[in-house]
Protein backbone atom coordinates (compact mmCIF):
# COMPACT_ATOMS: atom_id res chain seq x y z
CA UNK A 1 0.00 0.00 0.00
CA UNK A 2 1.34 3.63 -0.88
CA UNK A 3 1.86 5.64 1.87
CA UNK A 4 -0.47 8.70 2.49
CA UNK A 5 1.04 12.15 2.29
CA UNK A 6 -0.55 14.91 3.64
CA UNK A 7 0.15 18.89 3.62
CA UNK A 8 -0.01 21.29 6.41
CA UNK A 9 -3.34 22.74 7.08
CA UNK A 10 -4.84 19.23 5.66
CA UNK A 11 -7.67 19.51 8.00
CA UNK A 12 -7.51 15.95 9.76
CA UNK A 13 -11.33 15.61 8.50
CA UNK A 14 -10.82 15.23 5.39
CA UNK A 15 -7.56 12.95 6.13
CA UNK A 16 -9.98 10.64 7.43
CA UNK A 17 -12.01 10.37 4.93
CA UNK A 18 -9.31 9.70 2.74
CA UNK A 19 -7.61 7.17 4.44
CA UNK A 20 -11.26 5.06 5.08
CA UNK A 21 -12.51 5.47 1.61
CA UNK A 22 -12.58 2.26 0.43
CA UNK A 23 -13.31 -1.02 3.52
CA UNK A 24 -9.85 -2.14 3.10
CA UNK A 25 -7.95 1.64 3.67
CA UNK A 26 -10.33 1.75 6.78
CA UNK A 27 -9.61 -1.58 7.78
CA UNK A 28 -5.68 -0.77 7.77
CA UNK A 29 -5.53 2.63 8.93
CA UNK A 30 -7.66 1.48 12.09
CA UNK A 31 -5.01 -1.49 12.60
CA UNK A 32 -2.16 0.65 12.34
CA UNK A 33 -3.68 3.37 14.72
CA UNK A 34 -3.54 6.26 12.32
CA UNK A 35 -7.48 6.67 12.08
CA UNK A 36 -7.44 7.09 16.16
CA UNK A 37 -4.69 9.86 15.56
CA UNK A 38 -6.77 11.65 13.28
CA UNK A 39 -9.83 11.20 15.44
CA UNK A 40 -7.53 12.80 18.67
CA UNK A 41 -6.25 15.59 16.53
CA UNK A 42 -9.10 16.37 15.34
CA UNK A 43 -10.20 17.22 19.22
CA UNK A 44 -7.40 19.44 19.61
CA UNK A 45 -7.17 21.98 16.13
CA UNK A 46 -8.68 21.71 12.51
CA UNK A 47 -4.97 20.04 11.60
CA UNK A 48 -1.62 19.55 11.34
CA UNK A 49 0.18 23.01 11.93
CA UNK A 50 3.60 24.33 11.17
CA UNK A 51 5.38 26.06 13.79
CA UNK A 52 7.41 28.06 11.46
CA UNK A 53 4.10 29.30 9.86
CA UNK A 54 2.58 30.51 13.40
CA UNK A 55 2.67 34.47 13.87
CA UNK A 56 4.62 36.07 16.71
CA UNK A 57 0.87 37.44 17.94
CA UNK A 58 -0.05 34.07 18.26
CA UNK A 59 3.14 32.01 19.82
CA UNK A 60 2.67 34.87 22.61
CA UNK A 61 -0.77 33.78 23.63
CA UNK A 62 0.65 30.89 25.40
CA UNK A 63 3.19 30.39 27.99
CA UNK A 64 4.31 26.52 27.45
CA UNK A 65 4.68 24.47 23.84
CA UNK A 66 5.13 21.55 24.17
CA UNK A 67 7.35 19.08 21.86
CA UNK A 68 7.26 15.49 21.26
CA UNK A 69 10.40 15.11 19.69
CA UNK A 70 13.90 16.11 20.89
CA UNK A 71 14.79 17.76 17.08
CA UNK A 72 11.26 19.45 16.83
CA UNK A 73 12.26 20.96 20.41
CA UNK A 74 15.17 22.41 18.97
CA UNK A 75 13.15 23.26 16.22
CA UNK A 76 11.04 25.44 18.46
CA UNK A 77 14.03 27.08 20.17
CA UNK A 78 15.90 28.00 17.72
CA UNK A 79 13.02 29.35 15.66
CA UNK A 80 12.05 31.50 19.07
CA UNK A 81 15.90 32.48 18.99
CA UNK A 82 15.61 34.04 15.45
CA UNK A 83 12.23 35.69 15.53
CA UNK A 84 12.32 39.30 15.86
CA UNK A 85 11.27 39.38 19.55
CA UNK A 86 7.68 41.47 20.58
CA UNK A 87 7.86 45.10 22.59
CA UNK A 88 6.10 42.88 25.46
CA UNK A 89 9.12 40.26 25.31
CA UNK A 90 7.07 37.75 26.78
CA UNK A 91 8.35 34.30 28.29
CA UNK A 92 7.88 30.55 26.58
CA UNK A 93 8.46 27.60 28.24
CA UNK A 94 9.70 24.91 25.43
CA UNK A 95 9.01 21.82 26.90
CA UNK A 96 10.34 18.30 25.31
CA UNK A 97 8.37 14.95 26.09
CA UNK A 98 10.39 12.74 24.23
CA UNK A 99 8.24 10.22 22.16
CA UNK A 100 8.81 6.88 19.86
CA UNK A 101 7.06 8.27 17.02
CA UNK A 102 4.24 5.26 16.20
CA UNK A 103 0.13 5.76 17.33
CA UNK A 104 0.79 3.42 20.81
CA UNK A 105 3.32 5.46 22.48
CA UNK A 106 1.11 9.24 21.02
CA UNK A 107 -1.53 7.56 23.10
CA UNK A 108 0.58 7.69 26.45
CA UNK A 109 2.65 10.41 26.15
CA UNK A 110 -0.91 12.36 25.23
CA UNK A 111 -2.20 11.86 28.43
CA UNK A 112 1.01 12.17 30.45
CA UNK A 113 1.40 15.79 28.65
CA UNK A 114 -2.24 16.47 29.56
CA UNK A 115 -1.18 15.60 32.88
CA UNK A 116 1.45 18.20 32.89
CA UNK A 117 -0.74 20.86 30.98
CA UNK A 118 -3.37 20.58 33.96
CA UNK A 119 -0.17 20.64 36.83
CA UNK A 120 1.53 23.41 34.73
CA UNK A 121 -2.14 25.56 34.65
CA UNK A 122 -3.06 24.99 38.36
CA UNK A 123 0.19 26.22 38.98
CA UNK A 124 -0.07 29.06 36.84
CA UNK A 125 -3.71 30.13 38.60
CA UNK A 126 -1.82 30.76 41.75
CA UNK A 127 1.34 31.53 41.37
CA UNK A 128 0.94 33.83 38.50
CA UNK A 129 2.98 34.76 35.10
CA UNK A 130 6.01 36.43 37.25
CA UNK A 131 5.72 33.23 39.81
CA UNK A 132 5.14 30.55 36.94
CA UNK A 133 8.46 31.29 35.08
CA UNK A 134 10.43 30.33 38.66
CA UNK A 135 8.46 27.17 38.89
CA UNK A 136 8.15 25.76 35.83
CA UNK A 137 11.91 24.16 36.37
CA UNK A 138 10.79 22.71 39.42
CA UNK A 139 8.23 21.35 38.52
CA UNK A 140 9.67 19.51 35.55
CA UNK A 141 11.90 17.94 37.86
CA UNK A 142 9.49 16.56 40.09
CA UNK A 143 7.05 15.37 37.51
CA UNK A 144 10.31 13.76 35.52
CA UNK A 145 11.16 12.02 38.73
CA UNK A 146 7.22 10.95 38.80
CA UNK A 147 6.82 10.04 35.59
CA UNK A 148 10.17 7.86 35.47
CA UNK A 149 9.12 4.65 37.42
CA UNK A 150 6.20 4.09 35.18
CA UNK A 151 7.77 5.54 31.49
CA UNK A 152 11.10 6.56 30.32
CA UNK A 153 10.41 10.27 29.55
CA UNK A 154 13.23 12.78 28.85
CA UNK A 155 11.75 15.86 29.94
CA UNK A 156 13.84 18.52 28.35
CA UNK A 157 13.11 22.53 28.82
CA UNK A 158 14.26 25.84 27.28
CA UNK A 159 12.92 29.14 28.85
CA UNK A 160 12.63 31.62 25.25
CA UNK A 161 11.22 34.90 24.90
CA UNK A 162 9.43 36.48 22.48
Amino acid sequence: MEPRVFKFGTRYEDMYKSMSATDDDEVFFIQNGVLGLCRRGAAVKGGPQRWQDTSNADITKHDVAIAFEERIFDAVVEDLQTREPTEEFEPIHVICLDTKDNPHEAKIQGRIALDLCWLLEQTSKRVGKEGFCNEVPEILDAFQEERMRHTPIKVLHQLCYL
